[in-house]
């Protein structure tokens, strides 16, 4: 466990969608910055897992800027395209990060395995894994997922990257269609964040308001027990 309760936080993305829902799901009486308070680049990413990616983030980030860094590596994985994305979800966006070009290439890699892909229910599932390194190089991490399926068409302009063509089990919209306060009750980085909100510090505890924000998030029903804490030496 943290030393201390966490007042001042790094969190270390460079993608304004991600860290605003990340911020959304933290006390708001926390210090928040971004790499951008320090102008600093994001690391290359060349884990092998969505925990080694948040791990090289967050060890970074945190190192550069000597604060304490919460950083998430999360993406889509398809079963018939055997995990892809997956880890380079980002990446099929190209440099700019266009996820209408990542959405059609979905689309274009699902039409040459099955011409018949949107007559089926193609599983399909959100993860993401968070790891807070400290000041201290304490680490600890934390994994959140949601099962559903691809949709056939792109649908919904609310939200970012593939949400627009990912249903959740369930549910019969995606999660592009959805209110933000729909989306964040049922979604990945609901679980992920609901192990670590103790972690953070609260100037009240009324009715938990501040901290009970984790709760502003989503995930359904499938969530993956791999939580583990431990000291980096």
């Amino acid at each position: 466990m943290l030393k201390n309760k966490i007042i001042k936080l790094l969190v270390g993305t460079n993608n304004k969608g991600k860290l605003r829902e990340i911020k959304d799901l933290l006390p708001k009486n926390l210090e928040i910055y971004s790499p951008q308070d320090f102008k600093i680049k994001s690391p290359p990413e060349n884990g092998k897992t969505f925990k080694e990616n948040s791990l090289i983030k967050a060890k970074f980030f945190s190192k550069k800027s000597k604060m304490t860094c919460l950083s998430d590596d999360s993406g889509l994985e398809i079963d018939v395209l055997d995990g892809d994305p997956g880890i380079y979800s980002a990446r099929w966006g190209g440099k700019k990060g266009d996820f209408k070009k990542a959405m059609n290439r979905v689309f274009k890699e699902l039409d040459k395995k099955d011409k018949d892909w949107r007559e089926k229910k193609i599983k399909a599932r959100f993860i993401c894994a968070l790891t807070i390194y400290s000041t201290n190089k304490e680490i600890i991490n934390s994994v959140g997922k949601v099962e559903g399926f691809i949709s056939p068409i792109i649908k919904g302009k609310n939200g970012f990257g593939y949400d627009p063509i990912f249903i959740p089990i369930g549910k019969k919209i995606t999660f592009g269609e959805m209110k933000a306060s729909q989306k964040y009750k049922i979604d990945h980085r609901f679980k992920a964040f609901k192990k670590i909100k103790k972690l953070f510090f609260s100037t009240t505890n009324v009715n938990n308001q501040y901290l009970v924000l984790y709760l502003y998030w989503h995930l359904a029903q499938h969530y993956d027990p791999t939580f583990s804490l431990q000291t980096h030496i």
